[in-house]
């Protein structure tokens, strides 16, 4: 293990993070607070303070370390730079909410950064305006990766950037035509920012404020979910509003890689596109489906208004955004069943959304008809194709083992919950896992979408924090931590 490597690439995330406090001491500034009144302004400044120090000591520690990065390197960086931005993002919370837990702050800001978007504060709409940015900033900087935006930066890295790219974006770094994995990587930054910046100036138009509209663009296209509202969406009652999320939450739901294409003119990639065909095809399947059952639910005939809900919790919950434009929990079960389905697909691959993606459950469907096919005709050879490109057994069997891998976590991770809070109901205990897992925010029940994660234990709330980052950086990155094998020095 090249731990050098690792001590010198964690100094660049706490640089990243201290130019981000900076960001929201500006904000802060901005919106009436002052470093000589305000708690909240001492607080960020404090944090700075740490992050520098630290930086400075993790480089000091990488000084003599060599450019050379294989996998293990890679994927032990991405999981610990998650940990460590998240323990120092929690530093704010800490500060400056009044008789703050330090579990409800590890949630909030493991929330903010795996783009989970549940909430562990019950009153967090009171929060100063520089924490309320910072909740949406980490959601943003989560969105695309902190790993991913200092790969852009750095010119330095080499081959390396390529496998921290891939590892971290849950996309390819095939995807991209450039040679260099930094141009597709500084491409990718600024795609994001300016359809952040195009979202925020809709979401101006349409009534909101400067603040919440850059606050709610932050967290649209990182699907994140965090408001600054305390019933989300719904607050604003704006049916405009609402169109304008259910656009861009679908645009960040889908393959970064495919809507730049498309923006460019590459339109021949509309061949080879399953995935995003699926993700739409579903996406209407279900609002559909939630317009009938709301239908039958109210009794009334279908109305723009029905159309809208159902379209807004469709989108919202198959991209992980997780906002509310309604109360689902007093919804129809098949309805809810339904949002249950669509927080286990997710978005696609290399996009913000969480979820196993709808990629790898393609491919687990056709590789599941094609077992079936052979049980019959074993001497049958029936090739799997995905975007065009020939899939080989070994791509088959990663997908079935990490959907195994995932269940299996999502099942002993339901026994843990339900020991340590027996007086959750099943939904609810099955609900806090598959909310923070899939990184979806809402859940069913005690912990509904108008409601939140604070009554439950410290221990449930840290434990819930390890599952979304588990979620988000799709197990490996984080379970090669615990290998032993994987911190054996390289020869």
């Amino acid at each position: 293990m090249n731990t050098c490597i690792i001590y010198k690439l964690l100094s660049k995330v706490l640089l990243v993070l201290a130019g981000a406090f900076s960001l929201c001491l500006i904000v802060g500034a901005l919106n009436g607070e002052h470093l000589s009144e305000d708690q909240s302004m001492k607080a960020f400044v404090m944090s700075i303070g740490i992050s520098l120090i630290l930086s400075a000591v993790f480089h000091w520690l990488g000084r003599k370390g060599t450019q050379q990065m294989f996998r293990r390197e890679a994927l032990c960086l991405i999981g610990l730079s998650w940990f460590l931005a998240t323990l120092i993002g929690a530093i704010p919370y800490i500060l400056i909410v009044e008789n703050c837990d330090y579990a409800d702050a590890i949630f909030e800001c493991s929330s903010g950064l795996t783009t989970t978007g549940a909430t562990a504060f019950e009153n967090f709409h009171e929060f100063p305006k520089s924490l309320l940015f910072w909740r949406s900033l980490s959601q943003w900087m989560g969105g695309l990766g902190v790993v991913v935006f200092f790969v852009a930066l750095l010119s330095s890295l080499g081959a390396g950037a390529k496998i921290l790219f891939s590892n971290e974006s849950s996309g390819s770094a095939a995807d991209f035509d450039q040679g260099r994995i930094q141009q597709g990587a500084v491409t990718l930054m600024i795609y994001y920012l300016a359809i952040s910046t195009i979202c925020a100036i809709c979401y101006k138009v349409a009534g909101m404020n400067w603040f919440q509209a850059v606050n709610h663009a932050m967290t649209t296209i990182a699907t994140g979910g965090f408001s600054t509202e305390a019933n989300s969406i719904e607050h604003f009652q704006s049916p405009l509003i609402e169109w304008i999320a259910i656009i861009f939450m679908a645009i960040s739901g889908t393959t970064f890689v495919f809507v730049i294409r498309i923006f460019m003119g590459k339109f021949h990639i509309l061949r080879h596109t399953q995935e995003v065909l699926w993700f739409y095809g579903i996406l209407v399947g279900s609002t559909l489906l939630l317009t009938m059952y709301l239908v039958e639910m109210t009794g009334e005939l279908p109305s723009a208004d029905t159309f809208r809900s159902a379209t807004f919790q469709a989108v919202s919950i198959m991209t992980t955004t997780g906002f509310a434009s309604t109360d689902f929990e007093d919804w129809l079960p098949p309805a809810k069943m339904l949002l249950i389905i669509l927080m286990f697909i997710g978005g696609c691959s290399g996009s913000t959304a969480g979820g196993v993606k709808v990629v790898r459950v393609i491919i687990a469907l056709r590789g599941s008809m094609r077992s079936i096919a052979l049980s019959f005709r074993p001497n049958l050879t029936i090739p799997m194709r995905m975007g065009g490109k020939p899939l080989g057994e070994s791509a088959i069997q990663s997908v079935i083992i990490f959907l195994m891998l995932m269940v299996s976590l999502q099942i002993c991770s339901m026994l843990f919950v339900s020991a340590n809070e027996p007086e959750l109901t099943f939904l609810s205990t099955f609900s806090c896992v598959q909310a923070t897992l899939f990184n979806i925010g809402p859940g069913f029940d005690q912990v509904g979408p108008s409601d939140n994660f604070h009554f439950l234990r410290s221990s449930t709330k840290l434990f819930l924090s390890l599952l979304m980052t588990l979620g988000r950086l799709e197990l490996y990155a984080v379970l090669v931590l615990f290998m032993p094998m994987a911190w054996k020095k390289f020869s």
